[in-house]
């Protein structure tokens, strides 16, 4: 399907993500048995449509301070030198190296960095769609996810029951057209 004429409404062009209809959330275990979750509010990106939809590419940055667990606490904790240390290394990067069909899916292969560290990553991704909007605008949709090791960021402690290793991350992202 990497004819673009066979995917409805297709539209070649530079797309801005919409923060306020868009979503970074990110799981991890706690102490082994449970999960903590959470989520970024502030964030940016855009997306870039080819005519060979193989041809697109995708850049995000994420301030990292922006983190929200849900307890002020544990944010600020995950803020400091031993996690994040936001201070030093305030955003999070997204940089596609291409982009590969995988059925009626895509991969998103990609460098992300994060604390200073830069891990090539793979986004899997199903695309929600394109549509006009009711004030004459453009809109795509399309969801992703992808796991990290945030070892491989050097964040936070390594080994330990306390927290995971692997951390999953879920994009649900809504971009308008330029122009």
């Amino acid at each position: 399907m990497t004819d673009a004429t066979q995917i409805p409404g297709y539209t070649t062009g530079t797309w801005d993500i919409d923060a306020v209809h868009s979503e970074v959330e990110f799981t991890l275990r706690h102490m082994g048995v449970g999960r903590s979750r959470g989520r970024f509010d502030k964030f940016e990106g855009q997306i870039v449509t080819a005519e060979n939809p193989l041809d697109s590419s995708v850049s995000a940055t994420i301030d990292a301070a922006s983190i929200n667990t849900g307890s002020a606490d544990r944010d600020a904790h995950v803020r400091a030198e031993d996690f994040l240390d936001t201070d030093n290394y305030p955003t999070a990067e997204f940089r596609s190296t291409g982009i590969r069909q995988n059925g009626d899916d895509w991969i998103i292969d990609g460098d992300f960095t994060l604390h200073g560290v830069t891990v090539p990553v793979s986004l899997e991704a199903e695309l929600g769609g394109f549509t006009d909007t009711s004030d004459g605008g453009k809109l795509l949709g399309l969801s992703a996810n992808t796991t990290l090791n945030r070892t491989d960021f050097k964040v936070g402690p390594n080994g330990g029951a306390m927290l995971g290793e692997k951390v999953k991350i879920n994009l649900e992202i809504e971009a308008t057209l330029r122009g």
